[in-house]
């Protein structure tokens, strides 16, 4: 699936995407937000879960030299 298949997919089915065919890479805490990456195919796809409010808020791409990736690598230990 093309990233722009994906982008212009509901968000009900970015989530159903993710869960069958995406890898959970990583959660960090963002600000409002528990951010959940995953990996699909070769990109990094970002979910945007505000746990006040129970909901996704939103779910895209991470492009790999964004700020906060760093985050990201802070979690994970080799």
């Amino acid at each position: 699936m093309s990233r722009e298949e994906f982008s212009s997919l509901p968000i009900h089915q970015k989530i159903r995407t993710l869960f069958i065919e995406g890898t959970f890479v990583v959660g960090i805490r963002y600000y409002r937000h528990k951010i959940n990456l995953y990996l699909l195919e070769d990109e990094y796809v970002e979910v945007f879960y505000n746990h006040k409010l129970d909901r996704i808020d939103r779910i895209e791409y991470l492009q790999r030299d964004h700020s906060r990736m760093k985050f990201y690598l802070d979690q994970i230990k080799l």
